[in-house]
């Protein structure tokens, strides 16, 4: 997998002269995004691609090979193959389509076998590429801008991994990898759990999937990475028509979404309903560290909006903290005699930046809580990104004590709060129902380790 994701040389085979072509989007992406390693674009008709010398075969590069990247018709793709063996490629990437998922499982599994016959692993087909922050390698025709960051994607999809790099880039979502699996004729969901449990540039790993070939071995795979690194799958084909949808699309055998859903419970695998809550979750994750505790505080200048939370979590499983008369006590230093200690805290519509500061504080420092829901909703009274600010510092020069999410509800101001927070890495979103969602997330995987960790401390184990 290391060649695969951490090559030193890589063949381009089908490189393009002609912009828009994926052979040439590729290798451009690869030489523009800041790939520190050689780049052998190979094509028997050219002579130059990119200022780059180009190679008839991959048999011409006078240097050692890790890894190529194939992007040729279907047809020429086994012969591509076997030359790599050849010439001692470590491992191949197949761009093209045209295999399992239009029926062709008689040729997919031949390019299998030849790669294997010379020790080679093989991604795909009916992918769209690789991508790796620590080495800034982006051998995709997906966008060249990608943030770094701490999330690695595994996808089943290609136009969705394209789609969402565009997506986590207007979100501010930083990626540690993207790896688009295709039919997955080769390596697989599980093969990339045990990569990604041992790298050190991710914390969370999200999976796009349709359905898995070898089940027994991705769900082993998903019991033993989930105890180390949180796994988030948004899971498609769950209705009959889509899992029809899915089998056409890569090939694959969706399978009962019950039993799904039942074995990403007992592995610890949070399953979300769709791509916003998925990012949503992993934007967390990736961020904060997990609560120690139960008892969740919500904090709020708004009484409708602290309603809205306070259902939330109550539907998401998160026990709110009943505050005691002495942690009342302190939180009503923050607030104006009508404001309320209840739970949710209601600092009301007059609340500044120094009165959010204070009580966010006074929470991070409290050890009974174990995790904080803070919900602006934007009045002329304070600045969204002045109150960024203070939060940060509540949270940072208190040490980082405890999980906090992050709600505004308002306008453009709001959201350069927002991103205020994210850059400072305090999860914040737009609405008061996906704060408390990332932060029950937090509570299941928190839930689970407690729950797996007591299993093996107890007699019977």
């Amino acid at each position: 997998m290391s060649f695969l994701l951490s090559p030193r040389t890589i063949a381009v085979i089908g490189a393009s002269r002609t912009p828009g072509k994926i052979g040439h989007e590729i290798l451009r992406n690869i030489v523009e995004y800041g790939f520190k390693g050689k780049v052998y674009p190979v094509n028997p008709n050219a002579d130059e691609i990119l200022g780059m010398k180009c190679y008839k075969s991959v048999l011409d590069i006078p240097d050692e090979v890790d890894m190529a990247v194939v992007v040729i018709p279907a047809q020429f793709v086994k012969e591509a193959i076997e030359q790599c063996g050849k010439k001692g490629v470590k491992a191949v990437a197949v761009i093209s389509s045209g295999f399992g998922e239009v029926g062709k499982v008689k040729e997919e599994k031949e390019i299998v076998e030849t790669a294997h016959k010379y020790g080679m692993r093989l991604l795909g087909p009916n992918i769209v590429g690789v991508y790796y922050a620590p080495i800034m390698l982006n051998a995709t025709f997906g966008p060249r801008d990608v943030r770094v960051g701490n999330i690695a994607f595994i996808t089943q999809s290609g136009a969705l991994a394209i789609a969402l790099m565009g997506w986590t880039i207007l979100h501010d979502i930083g990626l540690s990898a993207i790896v688009s699996l295709g039919n997955k004729a080769d390596i697989d969901d599980g093969d990339l759990l045990y990569f990604f449990e041992q790298d050190r540039s991710t914390r969370v790993i999200l999976i796009y999937m349709e359905g898995v070939k070898d089940g027994r071995k991705f769900f082993k795979a998903c019991k033993r990475v989930s105890l180390e690194k949180p796994i988030i799958v948004l899971k498609a084909g769950r209705s009959e028509r889509g899992a029809i949808a899915a089998s056409s699309h890569t090939g694959s055998l969706a399978g009962s979404d019950i039993i799904y859903d039942a074995a990403f419970k007992q592995t610890g695998v949070l399953r979300a309903k769709d791509i916003q809550e998925a990012f949503d979750w992993a934007r967390a994750f990736a961020s904060i560290d997990p609560p120690k505790r139960e008892g969740v505080v919500i904090i709020t200048n708004g009484g409708g909006a602290g309603v809205m939370a306070t259902d939330a979590c109550e539907e998401n499983g998160l026990k709110l903290l009943e505050i005691p008369e002495d942690l009342a006590r302190k939180f009503r230093e923050c607030m104006p005699p009508f404001g309320s200690t209840k739970n949710p805290i209601d600092l009301t519509g007059q609340a500044t930046d120094e009165k959010y500061e204070e009580a966010i504080r006074i929470a991070m420092m409290d050890e009974r809580i174990g995790g904080i829901i803070a919900i602006y909703c934007h009045t002329a009274i304070t600045d969204p990104v002045k109150l960024s600010h203070a939060i940060t510092r509540a949270v940072y020069e208190t040490g980082r004590l405890k999980p906090i999410t992050v709600c505004y509800i308002g306008g453009e101001r709001c959201y350069k709060g927002m991103k205020v927070l994210n850059e400072a890495n305090i999860p914040a979103y737009p609405t008061p129902e996906q704060a408390v969602s990332a932060m029950a997330a937090l509570y299941k995987w928190a839930r689970f380790i407690k729950k797996e960790k007591a299993a093996k401390t107890s007699p019977k184990s």
